[in-house]
């Protein structure tokens, strides 16, 4: 198979016979949706390749090649008669570099226009006439006088804008204060991209434009251009495109299958790397019913699928660079009140987040409050891509969760580079971390943690302090999705367990520990007079005596012993486990003890990392 990773031209695609699976049958539904639709998904989710999809589909220059590109797709059987229909102009604002001088954006942005308005016209010279004016410094006349030229032939113009927000989301989040005035500029009152969404809806009031197809990320731009352009019906939502953009199970597990037959390896090898994709890639719902099936990503698939080919055996990053931009995305709303709570309950709640809708309108300004409501920044953080709904209470209350452990990854860099921004402690980090993962010492990893961790804490966080707080600098600092994954709060049984590490599961041959973790915290003044200062200079033996933490290792034993019975029987034959509790008394001391499997009385052999 070729995978067409990077390559989002629908005609090359099929024309050269890449890899596709058909999403063409859901033509007919966009046409009934409307004539200006607003379609968003999180980048590199397969947007460009729709547009190209549409754009082959509906250009009247490629009608003597609709056979030959959907003749054996589901709408080259029963096409739409709107097929090779239209005049077809795309405007990428991807590819509009977001200048920090207003004047160098804007002719940037007009410069892009009459780019595109100039392709219009060369292409479609045979049936426009020789009227067609370009003006270099404002594109929006040269629109005027394309949209003049079309109007005196049979056709239409379709436009299809591609990533929309692309340039203003990268203004909004530069660095510095200018960041978020540029932005306003650029999007309220007499704004570039308002008067430029302005004069496309004017265009489509009988002026030669009849239909309009737009995608992006977020609805943020399109709310603070208000009036600018309020005629786009927004369908991301809708049950039946669900997964217009990316791959379901059934897709995923019937390409896995034909890999591992060309691979020549043993047919149960399927569900092993199905199960690894899901883990990693699977977990996007875009609709509310619970009942739609959750979607991958399909740039992280096509990235496994082609590298997997190569080697036949998974790649070893399983995130792939080119979505390391999402980490700006997350810093940015790290900066907003309320960002980095939010953000952090995410990876360490209990629960998913809940919140009452989907916020769908809301600007700026209402983020940038200093006590903003707090849907917004967990609608901005869906819309991302970094959080997915997760379904809903019996009172229709939004549930929204990490979909999957590529983005958990990008969560837990975020809060590491927040807390512990040195570049060569975050390596001495993961020295001690491997370290761990060779020999099942804790001690150091413990030790690490008083040091360099909970300092971080001033007294305001300290006050709040709990088990979230600890476990948050374990994850921070164990987190390795080279060797592990690392769920918290996993489902086990009935109850749940604080933190787990399992073995990846094309890793199983590795030496390496699967890891459970049962924490506690205490409260100083529930030790008496106890102080910061005194627990600091006892000893361990001293700490493990006292009733309160006592009382707290004969809690996490029965709960471990537990975990592991049961995980034991999901994992049969193959858990390597070692089980810690860990108390931490206050944010100065980390007391633990492995808890051993009944009957074991002695440690596990040590075993290490080549």
């Amino acid at each position: 198979m070729k995978f067409p990773y990077g390559i989002s031209q629908f005609d090359k695609i099929i024309t050269n016979h890449y890899f596709y699976i058909d999403r063409t049958d859901r033509i007919p539904l966009l046409e009934d949706a409307g004539e200006h639709l607003l379609f968003l998904r999180p980048r590199r989710f397969g947007k460009s390749l729709l547009l190209s999809m549409l754009e082959n589909y509906y250009d009247v220059a490629k009608a003597s090649q609709f056979e030959s590109l959907f003749g054996h797709l589901a709408i080259g059987k029963n096409p739409t008669s709107k097929h090779n229909q239209y005049f077809v102009m795309k405007w990428d604002f991807s590819r509009v570099e977001p200048y920090t001088n207003l004047t160098d954006l804007r002719q940037a942005v007009h410069r892009h226009l009459n780019d595109r308005i100039q392709a219009v016209v060369t292409k479609y010279q045979a049936w426009l006439p020789p009227i067609i004016q370009i003006y270099p410094d404002y594109a929006l006349s040269s629109f005027e006088s394309l949209l003049a030229a079309v109007q005196q032939t049979p056709y239409q113009l379709y436009l299809l804008i591609d990533e929309y927000d692309n340039f203003a989301n990268n203004v909004l989040m530069s660095q510095g204060p200018t960041g978020s005035s540029r932005y306003q500029e650029l999007v309220t009152g007499e704004g570039l991209l308002k008067t430029v969404f302005n004069a496309v809806k004017a265009a489509s009031a009988g002026c030669g434009l009849d239909k309009v197809f737009i995608t992006g990320v977020s609805p943020l731009v399109m709310s603070d251009m208000t009036s600018g352009y309020n005629v786009a019906k927004n369908i991301y939502l809708e049950p039946e495109l669900n997964d217009l953009c990316g791959f379901s199970d059934a897709e995923v597990a019937a390409t896995v299958a034909q890999l591992v037959t060309d691979c020549q390896l043993p047919a149960t090898r399927t569900a092993e790397v199905v199960s690894l994709m899901q883990t990693f890639y699977n977990g996007y719902r875009f609709c509310r019913r619970e009942k739609k099936a959750l979607v991958y990503n399909p740039t992280l698939a096509l990235y496994f699928w082609d590298s997997f080919q190569k080697s036949c055996q998974s790649p070893e990053e399983m995130l792939d660079n080119n979505l390391a931009m999402d980490k700006n995305k997350l810093a940015y709303i790290a900066s907003l009140p309320l960002g980095t709570p939010v953000i952090s309950e995410a990876l360490l709640g209990t629960e998913p987040l809940l919140i009452p809708t989907l916020s769908s309108r809301f600007n700026l300004t209402d983020l940038l409050k200093p006590n903003p409501d707090r849907s917004f920044m967990v609608s901005l953080l869906y819309y991302f891509g970094v959080l997915t709904l997760a379904g809903q209470t019996p009172l229709h209350e939004l549930l929204f969760t990490i979909p999957n452990l590529v983005i958990r990854k990008l969560y837990v860099e975020q809060l590491h580079e927040s807390l512990i921004p040195a570049d060569s402690t975050r390596e001495t980090n993961r020295q001690v971390a491997r370290q761990f993962y060779r020999n099942g010492d804790l001690q150091p990893v413990c030790e690490l943690l008083e040091q360099s961790y909970f300092p971080v804490f001033d007294n305001r966080d300290y006050r709040w302090a709990d088990e979230l707080t600890v476990k948050m600098a374990f994850v921070m600092l164990l987190f390795d999705d080279l060797l592990y994954v690392m769920d918290s709060e996993t489902k086990i049984g009935r109850g749940y367990g604080d933190l787990t590490l399992i073995i990846r599961s094309d890793l199983r041959q590795a030496p390496l520990w699967d890891i459970v973790f049962e924490l506690k915290y205490i409260k100083l003044k529930k030790e008496g007079k106890l102080t910061a200062a005194a627990v600091k200079t006892k000893s361990t033996e001293e700490l493990k005596v006292l009733p309160a933490v006592k009382d707290q290792f004969v809690a996490a034993r029965a709960q471990l012993q537990r975990y592991r019975e049961i995980l034991e029987q999901e994992y049969p034959g193959v858990l390597r486990l070692r089980t810690y509790a860990v108390v931490a008394v206050g944010l100065e001391r980390l007391v633990w003890e492995e808890v051993l499997p009944p009957g074991n009385s002695g440690k596990p052999a040590d075993t290490q990392v080549s």
